[in-house]
């Protein structure tokens, strides 16, 4: 029922979610409306045509409604309901496009389906006007052999063409016109078509205007820039010129080619044909393009002057181009070319019927026209004024007022508005028609003014701010300032790019913001954004978009939309109704539009859409375009002034996605269900309004500040910059992210697809380098040494700067309002902290949602907490310069050094130190500095050890300071300062080692456990005292100060020493009573030995056995508390419990988890005898304390925070959870699966004991030395233990002494390897392991005794199986390793070795009686394996206490499986035989009792089958797995054998009738611990055994016992033998699978 309840109310949520809404576009004063005969069903897109729109909702299905001509009886009605496409069912469609008036789907594996109208070709179909159903569509890759189908990603419809966007980012075309920047003379194009002009390129989006196409490019990283050519690649002409004048210098870029580009006559029909040249060079050729629209406004035109025409086929500085043309390339050197060109246009196939009059105007316009080459960038330009500034001197100088001048008439002009252009000429205002033909010569003059002129061209540094480039305005001059010219030439000293290049990840997983704009199609309204109206065959780049960071674009009719990622939307094209929002001149050139806060926009044919964040953060809609009144009872057409909000839509809830098309407007609202979708768009609105601010410090505070001079030493300015380039890329980060968030506004909006949950640790990362270089910058004062150089600059921006750090105070200094200002961002983590915590109360507590906004909630805040205290430290080191400035201290200051504490309080001297001698002790993060008078010295924390001394030492407040070269004692004045100095020295050589004083805890809660640091350590030390080692680095292990283990020494002079450094197995007792057993260095316990301590020897209250380090416990090691009945088997760290480990107690409780400083610390699990788990953080011995999880044996569980030690109270704070029947097992707590993984691995126990075996072989790293050397050592060491042990023949038994004979020669191999030869090995290794002079004897004897040591008395756990069974495998593993290395022709594991044919056994077949000479193996040969070879040795040693674990740990099944053991056994033989179903032919009749044949009568026991029931019982009395198998197979042997006897005939069993009687046997067999015996098979067993007959063998022993478990509920009646038999075969099979 209650998930019942909950699936309704999720059905009830996604019910307010997609809500479609529609209303008539031309009415501010609108009243959206549901739309009718709507489902309800999600919407997750919507599409609009002219007369008709698409709807796609979250099952991946597509509704159409409106006009819908195309479709068999729907040619002359308006589908209001929308209508299901069938033809889509099951395909599931994730994107839509509609077209003017046809349509294009795209599904979830890149397929495209077309249909509506076809008479251009826009469907892809040939001859066909129009397609009633969805059509699928082939795209294919024919560059790709065989052919390959491309999968789409976007899809994109206009009047006549569709554009497609694949998923590898590239553009396929088809329909009719030159919007499809295909190189063709064919129309319509129905075979799509890549765009090869952007191949190559990755495209973003695609949109698609009436009669032109738009596309978002990501630009090309630097390093795939290709270097711009000197010219045109069509025409030869030069792309950029400068020319010397007298007074100025004029530089220009202003060529545009005149190919590809001509205007023609139209017709009444609105139908576009284009034609491409023929000998155009590569992909890059540009086509030939003749327009059929309505009316040309150049027939209106007067025709240009001669002379106009002369200048514009000039160059700049009025000499007539040459006319060079390279090979290949089409060039029109005057006008008599430019004539015969546009008359063979004339003479096109496509429009023979119609007549073409070429005016000199269109002449001009073909001439004048001309679409700068792609690609050419700002830095080509600068590098040329750089180039040319030396040669141009100081004759600029005169001329730079007048440039000046020059410049402020062209922005005077292109400031002009159309109400000033008319009040100019005196017009009056004209109505719609006349609009449209005002428009028209608007959009002419403003064309024709731009031929006559050069390009604008401002001289600045890259990155600069200031006035957009008018390289995208072809045709207008500017003089250079010099000045300006000056400052580029310069050397630049400091070179920062602000706006960050390829950024890696982040690009690879967020939106791209380095994007650029390029347009192709019609461009009569200057839809294309070039600066003029011509139309374009290939896709050309809008410069004056670069930098701006467009993330969307919208085609309308005949205008274009262009959203970046600072909400600020440019506009250009058609503004007859001020669908623009915006009234400016020219409209050829995108402009920013006159609303703000947009975050999505949408374009019809005469009005466009704005969407931007409210003030509560609810959408708001606006509205720019066409406005319908009605004056006199005659509607009419007007235009709105400026972008109007849509008040009622307002109302509606949070809206999503704006779609237009033709007269309408629709968009999907979603409802504010538990503040969810509000949670959303806040986010997304907070996150888009802080990139605006980020980028305004950016661009009006950091950019100016770059600029000035004189801002201090080297280091400062270095410093500056990386905090500059930090902030620029966390700013693009954050615009990025904004990006994303819009992005995901319009999808399913699913909590866990947003981008800061999936990655998280891009964003915090990203903060916390920047706020590194921020602590940096503030560490070496550089606030404050940045304020005297931008004193002035600062002073006079104060108001702004204080506006942007949120400081309404008065009287700040600026050095706190610089402060505040760049420590901003840290205020956003908080931000997504508050947020995110929002979003996860609209998710059940148990819901992974939940659990991971919640997670990410806590990093954030983590995070904010994290860096502010780093902001503390840095303020609290930089107090500390300040207060001591001087040579000494700032030789010590250093951008990423802290102070931690310093002992100018006297807290801290030195012991002995002289009466006036000065000891100022500082401890940094990275070392620790003693400074006398003017000397001081510096101690790396690496290499740097301290420890309070005793108080028997009569130090009461003492420290021993241990360094490589250095040993000093420092004095405290309190035991508080002594606990102070010892804990601060102890974190700070902590954090140095593991590196992690910048790094914030994630998911830590803010408090890391601080542990000592330990005495054995890798680091970098250069000697500067020791005669021997002066001016010699080491670089390896350390301990205590003093080189130990493996390392490199470097001298000076070249010398280089690599190896181990240090300084052998024994007995001391200590006058203490305690007794240590094993290895020394140096007088030292170093390496494997056990210590018994306490008075008693005999029963020592405590043991350990394990490895040691320098007289240390160190390492893994075994620690049984006698006293306290507690056993600890886990790492240690200088004497100290250190790391994971496990505890076992006498009272069956069970602890495994982490250890510090001898206490339970950090998360672990505790089980009871109960089976009560506890899963969670600890504090303490048995201490709980933190979060976790406690498990009852009943299955019920409690999550929450708990207190307290376990056994005499716990509070706990938290949630109870009953877990019901119908609860799956996945989502129960699984504390008992998962023990062992916070435990040591068992690869790494007893590292010590096999490094001592290889190294008393000569190797030094296992595996690596040289066999033969070995050889020698086991030889050396045989015969001089002999010769030890020769005095006490004691000793030495016979046997022994024969044994150390035999081993003193090596086996031999020689020839293939053979079954003998592994014999033969097999032999040696039980003679090695039977004495322990034998390396291999003594490796194996040592293992059983710390085997025996951890699992023997409080170890006898049964919580401690598993980790038993996998120490033993670990042990058979690394010594195979061993035998391998002296035997190196054994075959690895799991290798066969071929059997000959006089070595293959004859047996009888358990299955028929007959002698069968297969093999026992299921493969040709015998397998070596480890556990074949070593079990035979090693396990009978560790038998009793493994069979005591698994006895243990199988205690319960067993003692109900004993029960019914004991139970069925009362039965007589044949009550029992008929109980389990055996067939009647198989009873025995007569049975051979003590050599008497007796008959079997109903009153018989424990007589039929005696044989085989005494073989099976034997199963106890062997050791290996593989021993006990042949056990079973005897017992299968015996029984076919009774059987046989008692047919008198051969026969063949089936399991059906084998079961039954082997089942009989088992339970007259009366095996204790049969559980435990299968159990220890089971883990043991070699694998390969598994599927062969022994396996088959041993699978019906086990399903045996498990029917037994089962039998003891059934009541004993006798079962017929079908019924049994179907037991039998249920229960098999269950076990078989």
């Amino acid at each position: 029922m209650d998930q019942q309840e909950r699936s309704s109310v999720e059905a009830e949520g996604a019910k307010e979610r997609g809500l479609v809404h529609i209303w008539q576009a031309g009415s501010c004063s609108v009243t959206p409306e549901r739309l009718p005969g709507w489902s309800g069903k999600t919407v997750l897109q919507a599409a609009l045509g002219i007369n008709h729109g698409l709807l796609l909702t979250e099952g991946g299905e597509v509704y159409s409604f409106g006009k819908l001509p195309w479709k068999v009886g729907l040619e002359e009605t308006c589908t209001k309901s929308p209508i299901l496409e069938n033809a889509l069912i099951g395909q599931h469609v994730t994107t839509v496009a509609a077209g003017s008036y046809h349509n294009g789907a795209v599904t979830e594996s890149g397929v495209v389906y077309m249909w509506g109208n076809n008479s251009a070709g826009q469907c892809a179909v040939a001859n066909q006007p129009y397609l009633q159903e969805p059509n699928p569509i082939s795209i294919s890759d024919s560059e790709t052999s065989p052919l390959v189908s491309v999968r789409i990603l976007q899809l994109a419809c206009g009047e006549e063409h569709t554009l497609a966007l694949s998923l590898s980012r590239e553009i396929w075309a088809w329909g009719s016109g030159c919007q499809l920047g295909l190189i063709t003379t064919t129309f319509p194009v129905t075979k799509p078509q890549k765009v090869e002009h952007l191949a190559g390129r990755v495209v973003l989006q695609v949109a698609c205007g009436a009669y032109h196409s738009l596309a978002l490019v990501q630009c090309l990283p630097a390093q795939d820039m290709k270097p711009i050519p000197e010219r045109c690649n069509h025409c030869s002409q030069l792309l950029i010129t400068m020319t010397d004048k007298e007074d100025h210098v004029i530089i220009s870029d202003s060529h545009c080619c005149p190919l590809g580009v001509a205007l023609a006559d139209s017709q009444a029909e609105n139908h576009v044909s284009c034609s491409s040249l023929e000998t155009l060079e590569g992909k890059s050729a540009t086509g030939s393009q003749s327009e059929d629209c309505q009316k040309t406004f150049v027939e209106d035109e007067p025709a240009a002057s001669e002379s106009e025409m002369t200048s514009v086929l000039s160059n700049n500085d009025g000499q007539e181009d040459s006319g060079i043309s390279s090979p290949g390339n089409v060039l029109f050197p005057d006008k008599k070319a430019v004539k015969e060109y546009l008359e063979n246009l004339s003479d096109d196939p496509l429009n023979d019927s119609q007549e073409k009059s070429i005016s000199p105007s269109q002449e001009e316009e073909l001439t004048a026209c001309l679409p700068g080459p792609p690609g050419v960038s700002t830095s080509a330009l600068n590098s040329l004024v750089v180039s040319c500034a030396s040669a141009v001197g100081v004759r600029v100088a005169a001329t730079y007022e007048a440039g000046a001048l020059s410049l402020k008439k062209v922005m005077n002009f292109y400031g002009t508005t159309p109400g000033e252009l008319g009040s100019q000429s005196g017009s009056p205002s004209p109505g719609p028609e006349g609009l449209k033909d005002t428009r028209e010569e608007q959009v002419k003059l403003e064309s024709m003014q731009g031929k006559k002129s050069s390009s604008l061209v401002d001289i600045r540094e890259e990155e600069s701010e200031g006035v957009s480039r008018r390289l995208s305005l072809p045709g207008l001059l500017s003089q250079v300032s010099p000045r300006l010219l000056r400052k580029v030439g310069r050397a630049k000293m400091r070179t920062v790019a602000l706006t960050p290049t390829y950024s890696g990840e982040a690009d690879a997983l967020l939106p791209s913001l380095r994007t650029e704009v390029w347009s192709w199609g019609k461009g009569k309204e200057g839809q294309l954004g070039h600066g003029d109206v011509l139309p374009r065959l290939q896709p050309l780049c809008v410069k004056s978009l670069d930098s701006k960071e467009v993330i969307q674009l919208s085609a309308g009719g005949h205008h274009s939309l262009a959203l970046t990622a600072k909400s600020q939307v440019y506009s250009w094209g058609s503004n007859t109704f001020g669908q623009l929002g915006h009234l400016n001149s020219p409209t050829t050139v995108p402009r920013l539009a006159k609303v703000l806060s947009v975050w999505s926009t949408a374009a019809g044919p005469d009005y466009s859409l704005f969407l931007v964040d409210g003030e509560d953060f609810q959408p708001g809609l606006y509205y720019s375009g066409r406005e319908e009144t009605r004056e006199n009872n005659s509607p009419g057409n007007n235009c709105t002034k400026s972008p109007t909000l849509l008040l009622a839509c307002s109302m509606l809830g949070y809206i999503s996605t704006v779609t237009a098309g033709g007269d309408n407007c629709l968009v999907l609202v979603d409802r504010n269900i538990m503040g969810y979708i509000a949670s959303l768009h806040e986010l997304a609105s907070t996150e888009r309004r802080f990139y605006c601010k980020l980028s305004e410090i950016k661009s009006r505070v950091l950019r100016p500040l770059l600029g000035l001079d004189n801002l201090g030493t080297a280091t400062t300015v270095q410093q500056l910059q990386d905090m500059a380039s930090r902030f620029s890329k966390l700013c693009y980060l954050i615009g990025q992210h904004g990006a994303s968030l819009s992005s995901f506004l319009h999808g399913i909006k699913e909590a866990k697809s947003l981008a800061i949950l999936k990655h998280s640790s891009l964003f915090l990362d990203s903060y916390t380098e920047y706020c590194t270089s921020v602590t940096n910058f503030l560490v070496m004062g550089g606030f404050m040494i940045l304020a005297k150089p931008a004193i002035d600059f600062l002073g006079k921006n104060q108001e702004l700067l204080q506006d942007l750090a949120e400081m309404k105070e008065e009287n700040i200094q600026l050095v706190d309002v610089l402060n505040t200002l760049f420590f901003l961002p840290v205020r956003q983590l908080h931000n997504y902290a508050r947020v995110l915590l929002k979003l996860a109360t609209c998710f059940e507590v148990t819901s992974p949602e939940y659990q991971k906004l919640q997670d990410s909630s806590s990093c954030c805040e983590t995070l904010v907490v994290h860096l502010n205290r780093k902001r503390k430290e840095a303020e609290y080191t930089l107090s500390f310069w300040k207060t001591f400035p001087g040579k000494m201290t700032d030789s010590l200051r250093r951008p990423d050094r802290r102070l931690i504490c310093e002992s100018s309080n006297r807290g801290l001297s030195l012991q002995h130190a002289g009466r006036f001698s000065v000891n100022w002790f500082i401890l940094f993060n990275d070392a620790l500095v003693h400074a006398q008078f003017s000397t001081h010295h510096i101690f790396p924390l690496s290499t740097l050890w301290v420890e309070a001394l005793s108080e028997e030492a009569g130090n009461v407040n003492g420290l021993k300071i241990t360094t490589p070269e250095e040993h000093f004692i420092l004095l405290s004045s309190t035991p508080q300062e002594k606990t102070k100095w010892l804990r601060a020295i102890s974190q700070a050589v902590d954090q140095a080692l593991r590196g992690t004083s910048d790094l914030p805890p994630y998911g830590s809660g803010g408090n890391i456990q601080r542990q000592e640091p330990p005495i054995s350590r890798s680091a970098k030390y250069t000697f500067y005292k020791d005669p021997r080692l002066k001016d010699a680095t080491y670089d390896g292990r350390w301990l205590s100060g003093k080189p130990h283990g493996r390392g490199i020494l470097r001298w000076a002079d070249g010398r280089i020493y690599s190896g181990m450094f240090r300084n052998d197995q024994g007995c001391c007792v200590y006058a203490t009573g305690e007794v240590y057993e094993g290895c020394f260095l140096d007088n030292m316990r170093h390496g494997h030995g056990l210590l018994r301590s306490g008075k008693l020897t005999s029963s020592s209250p405590s043991m350990f056995i394990g490895q040691w380090v320098m007289d240390k416990k160190t390492g893994y090691g075994v620690f049984d508390d006698i006293t306290r009945g507690e056993k600890y088997m886990g790492t240690w760290q200088d004497d100290l419990c250190q790391g994971n480990g496990v505890v076992v107690t006498q009272f069956g409780l069970y602890y495994e988890g982490a250890f510090s400083n001898n206490k339970m610390m950090g998360t672990g699990v505790l089980l009871s005898e109960d089976d009560t788990v506890y899963e969670g953080e600890f504090s303490d011995d048995w201490t709980l304390s933190g979060k976790g999880t406690l498990t009852l044996p009943n299955g019920d569980y409690i999550e929450g925070l708990f207190s307290g030690e376990w056994g005499s109270g716990i509070k706990i704070t938290g949630t109870y959870f009953k877990p019901s029947l119908y609860d799956s097992e996945k989502d129960r707590p699984k504390a008992l699966r998962k023990l062992g993984i916070l435990a040591v691995p068992a690869d790494e126990k007893w590292k010590a004991v096999f490094e001592e075996c290889w190294h008393q072989l000569g190797c030094e790293n296992p595996g690596q030395g040289d066999r033969w050397k070995a050889w020698d050592s086991i030889a050396v060491a045989l015969t001089t233990n002999r010769r030890q042990h020769k005095d006490s023949p004691e000793l030495l038994s016979r046997s022994h002494t024969q044994t150390l004979e035999s081993l003193e020669f090596i086996p031999q191999h020689v020839g293939a390897f053979t079954l003998e030869k592994y014999e033969n090995i097999k032999k040696y290794l039980i003679k090695a392991c039977d004495t322990p002079l034998h390396p291999l004897g003594r490796l194996v004897e040592t293992l059983v005794a710390v085997y025996r040591m951890t699992y023997v008395g409080v170890g006898a756990n049964r919580r401690l199986l598993q980790e038993a069974v996998r120490e033993i495998k670990s042990y058979l593993k690394r010594i195979f390793q061993l035998i391998r290395f002296l035997f190196p022709d054994l075959p690895e594991e799991g290798s066969t070795i071929p059997l000959l044919v006089t070595e293959t056994k004859r047996r009888k077949s358990f299955c028929s009686g007959k002698m069968d000479s297969r093999s026992e193996s299921p493969e040709p040969g015998y397998v070596v394996t480890s556990s074949g070879l070593l079990l035979p040795v090693l396990l009978p040693r560790l038998y009793p206490p493994l069979f005591m674990l698994y006895a243990l740990d199988n205690e319960r099944e067993e003692d109900i499986y004993w029960e019914c053991v004991l139970r069925l056994n009362k039965q007589s033989d044949t009550a029992l035989l008929s109980f389990l179903g055996v067939q009647l032919k198989f009873w025995p009749v007569t049975v051979s009792i003590l050599g008497e044949s007796k008959k079997v009568v109903p009153n018989t026991k424990d007589v039929c089958f005696a044989s085989a029931v005494e073989c099976l019982q034997q199963i106890s009395t062997t050791f290996t797995p593989s021993d006990k198998l042949k056990v079973i197979q005897q017992t299968f042997e015996e029984i076919s054998q009774s059987v046989l006897e008692t047919l008198q005939e051969d026969f063949l069993w089936s399991m059906d009738d084998l079961f039954p009687v082997f089942l009989y046997v088992v339970l007259r067999a009366r095996i204790r611990n049969l559980g435990s015996e299968v159990h220890l098979i089971e883990d043991l067993m070699d694998p390969y055994l598994q599927h062969g007959e022994q396996g088959i063998m041993f699978t019906t022993l086990k399903v045996s016992m498990k029917f037994t478990l089962k039998l003891n509920v059934l009541v004993l009646i006798p079962l017929s033998p079908e019924k049994s038999n179907s037991w039998f075969k249920e229960i098999l099979n269950m076990q078989l699978l």
